[in-house]
């Protein structure tokens, strides 16, 4: 094969049907292929519009081409890129130091996704654990259901087994108990675990809240234990509960924080956030990064944290959420048969189908992509909506609005 590229490859057209062609098949994607988007608003390639309720699962929480996230990362472009871990940068030095001064954390460590993040923190609660206490100290407690990341620790860690199939042997030391269950906690968190990890909110896991007593008496137990608290808020930080961070409703400090995702704002980046003592653990040369806090996806960080860091935004998104919540128990009082509660936290929502509809939430996003409106799953059970934060409240009308018509829809085939 001639090794210089043919310029018709590049120009040749795309479709869905490229990505069998070419692409890994680790994702079954919708049939339509976005190109454009402005906010909340979208257009694929043949020009039709969708009102996107996914922010990129929960990752577009400014929405698409943000006008100031597009000029900060315009000028940034223009001026540096990328040094390598020889080097730091003003863009990490601002970021690192707005994040500290919003948050319980003294250190923060950057790197490129919310797996990474976890990844940093588990060896960190690992490391800590064999220095302070010695090698016996390594148990990590997570809980059934949760979503930490694809790499084989992270996704060993998380609870679902269905991703972990056929990638065995897993790293050992790693125990699960229910979430929200306290007693479980209990009989689980010993004298040799270095960790617990929680997301506050579960998304992948079915969109479910933690229990302010069992968020609470995690962290009793890990003081009781010298185990450390991790929390997770990829998904459901960074103003998605109306909070900056979700820890900061419920009055439980953890130990270390991870969050990515709306972070960038779909730019990649993700960040462990620590104590000074934790943070000395990882002396240099002990963990890294080759891309993680890199002056683009800092600069994009930086503004994002800005924006949404402010009490205006924040009581917005709480009144979005209380908008959007109504919007959904309107559902289910008009179709009882298909829908039976709403739960979640902010604008991160999940819609419970009911006994008779289980297994159907795909159908139900199937059907409300093809009348305009993209939504998420959570599991078969349930559909998940995770809109921008800036979601006006006509855009959440015409959510209920499409969605009801690809209800009607279902109901009368």
């Amino acid at each position: 094969m001639n090794a210089k590229l043919d310029s018709t490859v590049t120009a040749r057209p795309v479709t869905r049907d490229t990505f069998d062609q070419v692409l890994v098949p680790t994702y079954a994607p919708a049939a339509m292929v976005p190109v454009r988007g402005s906010g909340l608003d979208l257009w694929d390639q043949t020009g039709k519009h969708y009102l996107d309720f996914t922010s990129g699962i929960a990752v577009n929480s400014l929405g698409h081409c943000h006008p100031v996230l597009v000029d900060v990362l315009t000028k940034q472009i223009n001026n540096l890129w990328h040094l390598g871990n020889g080097y730091t940068n003003e863009p990490v030095l601002r970021l690192a130091l707005a994040l500290t001064e919003a948050t319980f954390a003294d250190r923060a460590f950057f790197c490129n996704s919310g797996a990474e993040a976890n990844e940093a923190a588990l060896k960190l609660a690992r490391k800590y654990a064999h220095t302070k206490f010695g090698a016996h100290k390594s148990r990590i407690i997570s809980c059934f259901s949760s979503f930490h990341g694809r790499t084989l620790f992270t996704v060993s860690v998380g609870g679902q087994a269905k991703y972990t199939e056929g990638f065995e042997p897993l790293p050992p030391s790693i125990d699960h108990i229910a979430y929200n269950d306290i007693e479980a906690a209990r009989a689980a968190i010993g004298d040799d675990v270095c960790a617990v990890i929680v997301e506050p909110v579960q998304g992948e896991g079915g969109v479910v809240p933690g229990n302010p007593e069992f968020l609470k008496e995690l962290r009793a137990l890990c003081d009781k234990t010298g185990a450390l608290l991790i929390f997770d808020e990829v998904q459901c930080g960074m103003g998605r509960t109306g909070a900056l961070f979700a820890y900061m409703g419920y009055g439980v400090t953890p130990d270390i924080l991870t969050a990515a995702k709306a972070l960038g704002n779909g730019y990649p980046i993700g960040a462990m956030l620590t104590t000074n003592e934790l943070a000395q653990t990882l002396a240099v040369g002990t963990h890294g990064t080759t891309y993680g806090g890199n002056p683009l996806a800092a600069t994009v960080a930086l503004s994002v944290l800005e924006t949404i860091n402010t009490p205006a935004f924040l009581a917005r998104v709480k009144e979005a959420s209380v908008s959007t919540i109504a919007m959904l128990q309107g559902l289910i009082t008009d179709y009882p048969q298909v829908f039976s509660i709403v739960r979640g936290s902010g604008l991160l929502l999940g819609l419970v189908v009911s006994d008779a509809w289980k297994g159907r939430a795909k159908d139900i996003q199937k059907a409300a992509e093809a009348q305009g409106l993209m939504v998420l799953i959570a599991g078969m059970d349930v559909v998940r909506l995770a809109p921008a934060l800036i979601v006006s409240d006509e855009q959440i009308a015409e959510a209920g609005r499409l969605l009801r018509a690809a209800i009607d829809g279902m109901l009368k085939a």
